[in-house]
């Protein structure tokens, strides 16, 4: 009888204790989003909250304005790794004022980055090259095959709204006078490319990118300086109509990662991983980059970022929770 006792109170120990593992994260969906950082970003989180927390997590197909519309007006998802906040600014400040939505702080710690950039190899051969001016200066360079004699600046892709940007700062910089053409690409695909094929053959190339991409993280490229961003004059740069665009440069981009109020009131510890999980996008381009050359899912990427960066993510958790991880 003793032992049948024991064996019971056994059973419901260990029961109680899992229930009890659960119950200071319990179920945790996550949203994953359509492109490769943010869907790299869940997947970490999955394993860290689900390994390391014991939370019982989910991932759901998310995108920026549905997702965040959802978690104000439903509580759900709990969180939404990536959200890039210019896309959906007034919603998402106006659920933090409510107290419905957390900015658990910024996932990109250099955040987003677009910009103007040549090859690295090019700056190497030619260190003056770092800034915009420097450029101008050498249309011959960067040759337009179709226009001899002109340079050639490849801009986005039509439909784009940088392509409206870069329209109008070509005519801001004086690029055509400068002997520049401006050349699209035609599609993303189209631009990367043009920057794939620039690397082989290690010849220089003028463009437009963004940042963080497998692109930037397979193909090295200096960001061009001598351009300043200027809020006053920047609504004027976006609008295709604007009549006489200033000088401007894009602004960094604020990426963070949103939860519900719900979730982070009732799994203190683990929002406070969430809190701290921020990283470069010098890491997310390799990652991105890997991925690519691997043929990779985003799960498995997540994976070899937990294998290979653990001095980048051994910050965001104690080290109970990282041993856990390893293990």
């Amino acid at each position: 009888m003793k032992r049948l006792i024991f064996s019971i109170s056994s059973v419901l120990v260990f029961f109680g204790w899992s229930n009890i593992a659960f119950a200071g994260c319990g179920k945790v969906t996550i949203a994953e989003m359509t492109w490769g950082s943010a869907a790299v970003a869940a997947h970490v989180q999955n394993t860290i909250l689900s390994k390391g927390f014991g939370c019982k997590t989910e991932l759901v197909p998310g995108d920026t304005v549905p997702t965040v519309t959802s978690m104000t007006e439903k509580g759900e998802p709990d969180l939404a790794p990536e959200v890039w906040i210019n896309s959906a600014r007034k919603v998402v400040e106006k659920a933090v004022a409510e107290g419905r939505l957390k900015i658990a702080g910024e996932i990109l710690s250099d955040g987003g980055e677009e910009g103007w950039w040549v090859p690295e190899y090019v700056v190497k051969k030619y260190p003056n090259l770092k800034t915009l001016q420097a450029v101008l200066a050498k249309p011959g360079l960067f040759p337009d095959k179709e226009e001899p004699g002109k340079g050639r600046f490849y801009t986005c892709p039509p439909g784009w709204a940088c392509e409206i940007v870069n329209k109008n700062l070509y005519k801001a910089y004086g690029l055509k006078k400068a002997g520049f053409t401006i050349f699209n690409p035609g599609s993303g695909k189209g631009l990367s490319a043009a920057i794939a094929q620039a690397y082989e053959r290690k010849k220089p190339i003028f463009t437009y990118y963004w940042a963080p991409t497998a692109v930037l993280g397979k193909y090295p490229m200096v960001k061009l300086g001598g351009m300043k961003h200027d809020a006053k004059s920047w609504s004027c740069v976006t609008n295709k109509d604007c009549a006489s665009p200033k000088k401007n440069m894009y602004p960094k981009s604020t990426v963070v990662t949103v939860a519900t109020s719900d979730f982070a009131n009732k799994n203190t510890e683990a929002y406070g991983f969430i809190s701290k999980f921020s990283w470069p996008n010098k890491v997310v381009n390799e990652l991105l980059a890997w991925k690519e050359k691997t043929r990779s899912t985003a799960a498995e990427t997540a994976n070899h970022f937990i294998a290979n960066y653990k001095g980048t993510w051994s910050s965001w958790v104690s080290a109970e929770v990282a041993a856990k991880i390893n293990k």
